[in-house]
């Protein structure tokens, strides 16, 4: 495999660290072509499905690809913006407030350089690692948008880098987060966005935590998301003061008839709602961004069914998006990754004041 050929730079050219915020994707508009190609490369990723190519190549070339992109595409145009998909959106806004953050805290921009990609689709990982290094950043901090690792999300990302790795003469220092699902800052910014919902909205009788699904046999191998997302889950609710009565995890976006991981979302609120549960508050803490799964899903589909099913009241409260203390939160992790590279280190005590002062933002929004 030939090297990609280096970029041309100046002599005396000054090097750069960089952080990259990757996110999952998104078809680049609501059609059935779009979603052909999206759904073609997503699809396509061993980490994502791990079934035997013989086996699934003419299920995925056959019968998904023909099927599917349309009434995919119907979903996303029920969510698309003015700016795009939602997601794009606010990938895109986070990485320009994280810019700015890390400014604030004597990071000294241009030096440090914040970009984001997405795992499938566009802008792709591999064309913003070339940009990066065209603008001679040498070292480069990977930090994806999931807070729980999982085998299908967050080591699919660091596939992708390792493979553009593998095509360069002279390759960056490169960094991984793999998780941060327990880190304080990011409970904080997710007890915040609850409360500051419930301040405006009120609140209801039980609070569900849904997470994205991932096949049973990922478990039984041993990918720890399961167990992350219930251990921010119980971190949440101890930080709100739940009883263990008021809250409970659930698991969305099944895919296809093996055995996911349960209870799933959609069934247990209308298991709830045929019990007499008047009104129900959802939150999905492992999507940083609104998405499809967050806007249609389950402000959508899942309020649907548990009102069809005698719910009185369903609330969907938002995902951190560009809230400021999701933004700290993103800014205190990114910093504790990237000390040792001629950044200044993290000073914990600001960090903490600029935290509470996010806090007390927020609130005030």
């Amino acid at each position: 495999m030939p090297f990609q050929a280096e970029p041309a730079l100046p002599h005396g050219t000054p090097t750069r660290t960089a952080v990259v915020l990757v996110n999952l994707g998104t078809p680049d508009e609501p059609t059935a072509p779009a979603l052909r190609r999206y759904l073609r490369e997503f699809l396509s990723d061993r980490r994502v499905v791990e079934i035997p190519r013989l086996v699934w190549w003419p299920i995925l070339h056959g019968i998904i690809l023909n099927t599917r992109p349309a009434k995919s595409a119907a979903k996303y145009a029920s969510v698309w913006t003015d700016q795009g998909s939602p997601l794009a959106m606010w990938t895109a806004r986070q990485a320009t407030l994280l810019q700015g953050s890390l400014g604030e805290r004597g990071q000294r921009p241009p030096q440090l350089l914040v970009r984001y990609a997405m795992r499938y689709g566009n802008p792709s990982i591999a064309s913003v690692l070339d940009e990066l290094k065209a603008e001679n950043a040498t070292r480069i901090l990977i930090l994806p948008l999931y807070p729980q690792y999982a085998a299908a999300t967050t080591a699919s990302v660091n596939d992708a880098v390792m493979a553009w790795s593998m095509r360069q003469r002279r390759q960056p220092e490169l960094r991984f987060v793999q998780r941060y699902h327990d880190d304080p800052l990011y409970i904080d910014a997710l007890v915040q966005r609850v409360r500051s919902h419930w301040m405006t909205h009120g609140r209801g009788d039980k609070l569900v935590l849904s997470f994205h699904g991932v096949p049973e046999r990922s478990l039984l191998l041993g990918d720890p998301y399961h167990c992350e997302c219930h251990k921010t889950a119980r971190l949440m609710a101890e930080r709100l003061g739940l009883k263990p009565d008021e809250w409970l995890v659930t698991f969305q976006s099944r895919f296809g008839k093996a055995k996911w991981l349960q209870p799933y979302t959609e069934p247990t609120l209308v298991k709830l709602a045929r019990e007499g549960l008047s009104r129900v508050d959802v939150m999905c803490p492992g999507f940083t961004s609104d998405c499809l799964e967050t806007l249609e899903e389950i402000a959508q589909e899942a309020r649907d069914a548990f009102l069809g099913a005698g719910g009185r009241a369903f609330e969907y409260i938002p995902a951190l998006n560009d809230r400021p203390e999701w933004i700290a939160a993103l800014a205190g992790i990114a910093l504790r990754h990237l000390q040792g590279w001629d950044i200044a280190p993290a000073n914990e005590a600001a960090l903490d004041a600029q935290r509470k002062a996010a806090v007390a933002m927020g609130a005030a929004l």
